[in-house]
């Protein structure tokens, strides 16, 4: 029987688009984009989920550059990775303000082996995107365009449910991001009925970048929500 890991391995192997993106927007695809993404990520998931049992949900909006887009793992930079998780990285130790709070959070819930074996985080888009200038590449996010949108919408439906798949809890999951993320997912669950409730969090990026001085009200936000599910679930 595969692992949560294997699963988890797979789905990344496999992620792809293949659709036509409006014009001056590039996917990013770190699994396939990226040297060495796949095998750095593999061994985090095989440490924290190499196991039989099943989580929760936690979707942020999709990878950036500077995290996922250089690991494979959502909200984990070289920097975390290295220093929380023990995992060494070979390129540039880049950090991310978003990877900051969040394994802030894991701490303050009692460490990565604890918080991992209860939650798996991804996004509701798990590719990312870039926007060329004429000055440089910025990160770009799903909901940026309505004609991004509508071309992602039925690769987000997909990945929804391939995740779900991986063996993940239904009754409810966490979306990272109160407004635009939140309505998108709020309105796919209405369509699709993925998840009993979606319960919203205030990004990571947003906390950092403008609510830094009361940061640990928002810490406190988190453990409050995922402490309604704090129990490990055996399948």
């Amino acid at each position: 029987m595969s692992t949560f890991a294997d699963r988890i391995i797979a789905f990344n192997q496999n992620l792809s688009f293949t659709g036509t993106l409006p014009a001056g927007i590039e996917i990013m695809n770190p699994f396939r984009d990226t040297a060495n993404v796949l095998e750095i990520s593999s061994k985090f998931y095989r440490k924290y989920y190499n196991d039989h049992l099943t989580r929760h949900l936690i979707l942020g909006i999709n990878p950036g550059r500077f995290g996922a887009g250089l690991t494979g793992i959502p909200f984990t930079d070289p920097k975390r990775l290295e220093e929380k998780c023990g995992i060494e990285f070979p390129g540039q130790k880049t950090h991310e303000p978003s990877s900051v709070f969040v394994y802030e959070v894991i701490e303050a819930f009692g460490g990565p082996e604890s918080f991992y074996q209860r939650f798996y985080i991804n996004a509701v888009c798990p590719l990312g995107f870039v926007k060329k200038t004429e000055k440089a590449a910025v990160n770009y996010n799903y909901y940026d365009s309505r004609e991004l949108t509508a071309t992602m919408k039925s690769f987000i439906i997909a990945s929804i449910r391939q995740q779900i798949a991986l063996g993940v809890q239904t009754d409810i999951c966490f979306c990272l991001g109160t407004s635009q993320n939140f309505r998108f997912l709020v309105k796919l669950n209405q369509e699709h009925a993925f998840f009993g409730r979606v319960i919203p969090l205030d990004h990571p990026r947003f906390v950092m970048q403008y609510k830094s001085k009361t940061k640990q009200t928002y810490i406190d936000r988190y453990l409050e929500a995922f402490c309604a599910v704090k129990k490990i679930h055996v399948p």
